[in-house]
């Protein structure tokens, strides 16, 4: 009987993670996470909506903590332990951002759909709840609000 054990080096399976200020670009995501023992890859894209609780947002502007690529890095290698992850990339934006625009995109590739489906949703809650990123909303009735970790 042959036995095949097969570890994975983080290096391996996180391929990019950034948070910038830079349009973010959602091929380069994809192309990170390409992988040929993936039968599945979910891709998440959180954008700016014109909307929050009944009021009209006209843009957001994101400030990371010089942290958040750290926490960010912190979360991948947590949900690519707990998940037969091959492959996964994530960014974040910064700065000011309009109605419409990509705020984060992550990927997530895994050998069977379901899977990635798990790994990609537990992806964007942990890093919605602990990477320190704050944003502040503007309204079209030129009211601001700030909102906490968030993404």
């Amino acid at each position: 009987m042959c036995v095949r054990l097969i570890f994975r080096h983080m290096e391996d399976v996180i391929r990019l993670l950034a948070v910038r200020e830079q349009p973010l670009s959602v091929d380069e995501v994809i192309a990170a996470v390409r992988d040929a023992h993936a039968g599945g890859t979910v891709v998440f894209l959180g954008t700016v909506r014109d909307h929050d609780s009944g009021r009209q947002v006209t843009r957001l502007d994101y400030t990371a903590h010089p942290t958040a690529e750290d926490e960010l890095r912190r979360v991948a290698e947590k949900i690519a332990a707990e998940h037969p992850v091959r492959a996964l990339a994530a960014m974040h934006r910064v700065g000011e951002l309009e109605v419409g625009d990509i705020a984060v995109v992550l990927a997530v590739a895994c050998p069977h759909r379901a899977e990635a489906f798990t790994a990609c949703r537990q992806f964007i809650d942990e890093l919605k709840h602990t990477v320190p990123l704050w944003k502040r909303q503007c309204f079209t009735d030129g009211e601001e609000e700030w909102v906490g970790i968030c993404c």
